[in-house]
């Protein structure tokens, strides 16, 4: 959908958008964009909507091959994915994303707050993640930057959801970087092949993931280092380090701690080479 313009004076509480959407407050920050939370005029249903300014695009057409990408993330329906609901691109290359609003609190903010989670509570959120990562992968799409920012965790219910998926990927091809370039993600939760230009896929996803069920445990990233090159070299090894030396307090049992490390082996082919193949590891943790 083509619409006129935007300006920052029209992102204040109280504005409505597109005519139909009604700014509540600002929600998140989101990397190349920025998040509030709406009301839907027509039905009052709480929204999330995301500003992608038309300054972040060479030109609009650029815009609307980013948004051309998105397109496919409506058909993705299931309660471990936040749902697309519409892509509204203005004339000025700005777009408009709007999705279901995420329930919980970002997994950034939960461990912030209240540190690492229990075994139980991370297990539960493995379980969210994992058959989330299913629909993804089987419609042949890829989340392509899961870290704690994007996703959603509801303690209360042991659910989590994923949002922002696809835009990091979108973006990668609307821009024309072709299959290398330069790191696009976040250096602590990309595998090493990022590193040295391979672009975003499924099993990157797996290993995003697996390094965030280690920090939801052990309360520390296993990475160490501050710039782009100490990341990097820090994850020139063979394993991730053990729990025990990033977080000596923390008390994870070996064979969870094992399963997580297998998906963060610096050797793509010692990954994990599926959703499947990662869920059934912890499954047979569970006795299931």
């Amino acid at each position: 959908m083509t619409g006129t313009k935007l300006n920052l004076f029209d992102l204040a509480p109280g504005k409505v958008l597109l005519d139909r959407f009604r700014i509540l407050q600002p929600h998140r920050q989101a990397g190349m964009s920025a998040a509030f939370e709406v009301e839907s005029t027509e039905d009052g249903r709480r929204l999330e909507l995301q500003v992608f300014l038309g300054n972040v695009f060479e030109d609009p057409a650029q815009a609307g091959e980013f948004a051309n990408r998105l397109e496919a993330w409506k058909g993705i329906d299931a309660p471990q994915v936040v749902r697309l609901i519409e892509l509204n691109l203005l004339d000025d290359g700005t777009l408009v994303y709007v999705s279901e609003f995420p329930a919980g609190d970002s997994l950034r903010t939960v461990l912030s707050e209240k540190g690492a989670l229990g075994v139980g509570s991370a297990m539960a959120l493995a379980t969210s993640l994992f058959a989330g990562l299913e629909k993804i992968h089987a419609a042949g799409l890829v989340h392509g930057d899961i870290k704690p920012e994007a996703i959603y965790f509801d303690a209360q219910a042991g659910t989590a959801s994923l949002v922002d998926g696809g835009i990091t990927p979108g973006m990668w091809a609307a821009k024309h970087l072709g299959t290398r370039t330069a790191l696009i993600g976040t250096p602590f939760y990309a595998p090493l092949e990022q590193f040295t230009g391979d672009s975003p896929d499924d099993i990157s996803d797996l290993y995003n993931l697996a390094t965030v069920l280690y920090e939801a445990l052990a309360g520390v990233l296993p990475w160490s280092g501050q710039s782009f090159i100490e990341v990097f070299q820090s994850k020139m090894t063979k394993a991730p380090p053990a729990m025990s030396v990033r977080a000596p307090e923390a008390t994870v049992p070996a064979d969870i701690e094992r399963a997580i490390a297998k998906g963060m082996m610096g050797a793509r082919s010692e990954r994990y080479s599926s959703v499947d193949e990662f869920r059934e590891a912890f499954g047979a943790l569970l006795g299931s």
